[in-house]
């Protein structure tokens, strides 16, 4: 094997084992019979027993994944609209606004819309008393208002590079333009879909930042719980939490490969 080769193997080899050695001994630990997260006292599931009765991490997962949800959905429909005008509307009076609004939130950092946003509330309370105080609405709002730039991206790459021709085929077979949205663009697009809701989901239910500065009492996310727990040391029942989500990450991604593969097969 040429030097070259054998160098570029072996940072390749240290890269992953720096990247997944820790994961791996956050697994191992997570079955640790001892409190103490950095010695081993035996084999235990009584961490991921004690997780399951654990009303507070339930609660905020629960209200992760409704918010993640609600979010997801929201940002796909907004994303969506936001990257067809820009891409069949041509150009039109305040574009290079529309297209500034909708790229800003990829580059502006978590702790600026996070403040922005909370002076908004609480401005928008002041003046029509709406919304009443921070909770889940708050952080879907502030939520919907950066995931739908990814949706936007995602989307818009995709009818970029559709062919346009279809859409006028279909509409000089006298279908409506709405008809021709639902019917032929949207077929097409799928799977930017998809990818755009997926993106937002993961997005949503990871972020931490902004959800710190737009929550309330009895809205705190599963992020924000973790943090505020690992604040005061690590404990198994993180590791048990965290290795349910990696396994079901990993359980997602097998599942993803398995039906591209089946489905290379039988294209």
């Amino acid at each position: 094997m040429p030097r070259a080769s054998t160098i570029l193997l072996v940072v390749c080899i240290l890269g992953f084992v720096f990247l997944y050695a820790p994961i791996l001994s956050l697994i191992i630990f997570s079955f640790n019979e001892s409190k103490l997260v950095t010695v081993w006292g035996g084999f235990s599931t009584k961490w991921y027993r004690a997780l399951l009765e654990d009303p507070q991490i339930l609660g905020s997962a629960w209200i992760s994944l409704k918010v993640a949800v609600v979010t997801a959905t929201l940002s796909v429909v907004l994303g969506t609209l936001a990257a067809y005008v820009l891409t069949r509307f041509g150009r039109f009076r305040g574009r290079a606004l529309l297209t500034g609004m909708s790229t800003a939130p990829l580059v502006m950092p978590d702790v600026i819309t996070g403040l922005s946003l909370l002076l908004l509330f609480v401005s928008m309370e002041q003046l029509i008393g709406w919304p009443a105080g921070r909770g889940m609405t708050t952080i879907i709002i502030a939520h919907v208002t950066f995931c739908m730039a990814y949706v936007a991206v995602v989307v818009q790459s995709r009818l970029a590079d559709m062919d346009e021709s279809l859409e006028e085929a279909a509409m000089d077979l006298g279908a409506r333009p709405v008809r021709v949205f639902f019917d032929v663009t949207v077929p097409v697009i799928a799977p930017a879909l998809v990818a755009g809701w997926l993106l937002a989901f993961t997005l949503s239910l990871d972020d931490l930042v902004v959800a710190s500065f737009v929550t309330g009492p009895g809205a705190s996310t599963l992020p924000m719980v973790i943090f505020s727990k690992v604040r005061l040391g690590v404990s198994p029942d993180i590791n048990a939490l965290a290795t349910i989500i990696i396994a079901i990450v990993a359980l997602g991604v097998f599942i993803a490969s398995w039906q591209m593969r089946r489905a290379a097969r039988h294209g």
